[in-house]
């Protein structure tokens, strides 16, 4: 049986000796299983196939083979690839600084002999050498798994239970992925989310970006300071507890046992008035059986120091952990009515920090286990997903640099809501690779369920593939997730299972826009004379008829204008086709965008829209996946990757099937990387005094939307030069790419300053006030020669050019800006048609 233990921000978990670790992605490797992969690498056959192949899953697959047969190590080839290349990447990182690239990297010369063929005889004797010095075989290592933990969901377990030697343990340390959210923080956040008007737009909103930045801002109000991020996962994190306690409540008795804040939700979800569920001061706490009081200064005390815990079950079952609950080691604390807190903590025996000095008494509690698993399976606070990035994840402590919501591709069982959550009813409707079901109990949502069937020429040819249903929507999820995160208005809602994802109910318009930068496939039989490889600058644009019986006639857009089509309420007419051409516009470049990443060329693509039945909105809908578009890494046809291998292939064997699969499964693995930016930046706000708080407030807001980082400093060029000068070489001395803006009145000298004595960006953007504004400027706009900052009044216009700044380099940030000019001509659009429609 597997036991854990935890310390602050790590969760471990230890597998006895002759015990066998669960396989999983983010378990962290040991320097013994290093050594394993390396000298497997190291091996000329294995190098010469890494080397030969671009579909090398069957080379890692022989890999893990030879991992587990030679070194009894037990990785997936999924892990073994992960680790090869964050190992050639950590490498890269290392061989560029030219001083000293040994010290930033554990195994530097080892992979150097590999990778350059130098000395590796002696090289690859050295590494079985130290392998086979080590005190323990790998089959008895610790395991570890790290995992971000939020600390104040759950009740902290009393002192007083014995926990596992401390010389057993292999802990692995990482700095805090985020602040812990305090007692007052959340008790604050649920106010502001009891507020009627609140729970109105959350309930009402699928994108809830905007109400969450309202919270956010509320929030700041009360001298709270969380963004829209932290707040959405602290909501999502509290949600998700409390309907598991709901399910859970007629079998594990009082639901307020387990969860600190229950009855506040609850009073919340059943719109009842707030009202506190203990005294004031004090706060229930579960000790056995019983109910004990500790005083809320105790509390307070302890909560810095709340740790992950483990369920005592196999790996697959403990993926799901809870924070900060009395449960550790699968069992629930025994009784405790003496909760002793020390500095020191107890002498006696050995024992475990867990975190400000605290420390509790060390003991072999695995012979009282007791499995609770029902309340908690698939629960992973605070993380939005556990899938690590395989380049940009190259060590343990570069988890806490994670972004937990920029992520949508997790092979977490907790962002997939159980089937059993859904009430599936009647199916609306079925395609030729999904089937469309009702949610009962969700009016206006629906089930996009994928099937494993790959179709071509209106499915004159139709076959099954098995494992495309899941390849489709983890694709369709990903890309979807892309779009939503860049401001693209979806019908997508969340990723409900391997094959299914929860959508807005649409009445769908029965066109397909097919947007195309190469000239390819269809357009060359019907416009004869070009050549194929023509690229369309702009994007060329067409429209099809969706009618399989006359093979999806193409349509010009009178005829659209014609069919006057009228959908879910919505008539659509010249303003609607406006919009839809527009947006596949946006939503082609941002995907071109996004896949040039990974050096790989967007050839064309279809898409669909529908009409939300609620809004009454046109939203992208449908899917996205590797039957909507053509994709030719590093714009070589040749190595085409979509559908079009299946619509080429002369005989449908079992092998050629099998290529089109591995095709499905790299368009799968690679459109997860279009999440992660490759580049990093912040903006540096500097303001003359506190009084200009309010105008650097606004930038680092509207920075924040653009997914920058922003830092507020206070300084004067005027009357502390050699601290304006020290603050900037702080930030030019770590290497980030930054933009300074310079907020000062009167003489705005900050700015030039700046500009003058670095080489980053400087912007000036000084607060106007009414009286001498139109004076004071001038001290921005006239500058000396030499200096090349710009001047922008506005503050979110200040934001927006240092997010444009950053955009050359960050697609993400770019993807932004991009759906932020189709959304303000949108809304433009919109405005329009509604005052012509006042008119007439």
């Amino acid at each position: 049986m597997e036991v854990g233990t935890h310390t602050r921000g790590v969760y471990t978990s230890l597998v006895p000796e002759g015990g066998q670790p669960g396989v999983e992605e983010s378990r962290h490797w040991t320097d013994v299983e290093v050594l394993a992969l390396l000298c497997v690498w190291a091996d000329q056959r294995v190098r010469d196939s890494l080397k030969s192949t671009l579909h090398n899953k069957y080379i890692f697959q022989e890999i893990s083979s030879k991992l587990e047969r030679t070194f009894g190590v037990v990785r997936n080839w999924k892990q073994c690839r992960t680790k090869y290349k964050n190992l050639k990447y950590d490498y890269k990182v290392a061989k560029s600084n030219t001083s000293s690239p040994g010290k930033y990297m554990k195994f530097f010369h080892e992979v150097e002999a590999i990778l350059l063929d130098r000395g590796l005889d002696e090289v690859l004797l050295g590494m079985k050498k130290k392998f086979y010095d080590k005190e323990k075989p790998t089959a008895a290592l610790e395991s570890e798994v790290v995992i971000e933990i939020d600390h104040c969901d759950l009740f902290i377990p009393p002192t007083g239970t014995d926990l596992p030697p401390v010389d057993h343990l292999n802990v692995v340390t990482m700095s805090d992925a985020g602040r812990n959210w305090s007692d007052h923080e959340v008790r604050a956040l649920i106010q502001v989310w009891s507020d009627e008007r609140v729970r109105r737009q959350l309930e009402s909103s699928t994108r809830k970006r905007d109400v969450f930045t309202q919270i956010s801002n509320r929030l700041m109000q009360q001298g709270i300071e969380r963004d829209w991020k932290q707040c959405h996962t602290k909501y999502k994190n509290l949600m998700y507890l409390y309907r598991s306690l709901q399910k859970e409540k007629a079998d594990d008795g009082d639901p307020k046992r387990l969860m600190r804040y229950y009855s506040e939700v609850d009073a919340i979800m059943n719109r009842r008035a707030m009202g506190s569920s203990v005294e004031s001061g004090q706060i229930a706490m579960l000790e056995g059986d019983t109910y004990a009081a500790m005083d809320l200064e105790d509390r307070n005390c302890r909560s810095e120091s709340v740790s992950p815990i483990h369920l005592g079950g196999t790996p697959q079952e403990d993926q799901g952990l809870i924070t900060g609950r009395s449960l550790y080691l699968g069992q629930w604390y025994p009784p405790d009515p003496f909760l002793e807190q020390t500095e020191s903590g107890p002498t006696h025996g050995d024992t475990l920090s867990t975190g400000k000095g605290r420390k509790r008494k060390a003991d072999d509690a695995a012979s009282h286990l007791t499995p609770v698993k029902k309340i908690v399976e698939n629960v992973n606070i605070k993380q939005e997903e556990t899938h690590i990035p395989i380049i940009e994840v190259h060590s343990v402590c570069s988890l806490a640099n994670q972004d937990p919501e920029t992520k949508f591709c997790s092979s977490s069982k907790r962002n997939m809501a159980s089937k059993q959550e859904l009430n599936i009813g009647k199916k609306l409707n079925e395609g030729k690779t999904k089937q469309i079901f009702e949610i009962v109990d969700q009016p206006g949502l629906v089930l996009v369920q994928s099937k494993d069937q790959i179709t071509a020429g209106n499915a004159v040819r139709k076959d099954q593939m098995e494992g495309k249903a899941a390849i489709a929507n983890k694709t369709t999820s990903c890309v979807f997730g892309l779009l939503q995160e860049s401001g693209i208005k979806t019908a997508f809602v969340r990723q409900h299972s391997d094959t299914a994802f929860v959508g807005a109910h649409c009445e769908m318009i029965p066109i397909e826009w097919v947007c195309r930068r190469v000239a390819t496939g269809s357009f060359l039989k019907r416009n004869p004379g070009v050549k194929e490889g023509y690229r369309f600058s702009p994007l060329k644009m067409e429209i099809f008829f969706k009618d399989d019986a006359n093979n999806d006639p193409q349509w010009s857009e009178e005829q659209l204008l014609e069919a006057k089509f009228c959908l879910a309420g919505l008539a659509i007419g010249r303003c609607e086709v406006d919009i839809m051409n527009r947006s596949t516009v946006a939503i082609f470049e941002i995907l071109e965008k996004a896949w040039a990443t990974q050096n790989c060329t967007l050839v064309d693509m279809k898409i669909e829209f529908g009409v939300n039945i609620k809004t009454q909105e046109i939203v992208l809908a449908d899917v996205i996946d590797n039957d909507s578009w053509r994709l030719w890494p590093a714009g070589d046809r040749s190595q085409q990757k979509d559908k079009q291998v299946y619509r080429d292939l002369k005989e449908v064997t079992p092998e050629a099937m099998q290529m089109v699969k591995r095709n499905f499964e790299w368009v799968s693995e690679r459109v997860k990387l279009l999440l992660e930016s490759k580049s990093s930046g912040r903006v540096v706000v500097l303001m003359g005094s506190t009084s200009d708080l309010a105008h650097s407030e606004k930038i680092k807001k509207a920075c924040t939307s653009y997914g920058i980082p922003c830092v507020l400093r206070v300084t004067s060029a005027h009357k502390g030069p050699d601290e304006t000068l020290r603050i900037k070489a702080e930030y030019e001395g770590d290497g980030i790419p930054t933009v300074f803006v310079a907020v000062a009145g009167r003489s705005n000298g900050l700015g030039p300053v700046m500009s003058g004595n670095t080489a980053y960006p400087v912007i000036n953007c000084p607060p106007i006030t009414p009286d001498w504004g139109s004076q004071d400027v001038w001290s921005s706009l006239r500058l000396p020669s030499g200096l090349g900052c710009s001047t922008i009044l506005s503050p979110d216009a200040a934001a927006q050019f240092a997010a444009q700044i950053f955009g050359l380099t960050n697609h993400l940030v770019w993807c932004k800006l991009r759906a932020s000019m189709l959304n303000t001509w949108v809304g433009l659009k919109v405005a329009d048609k509604k005052l012509q429609a006042c008119t007439l």
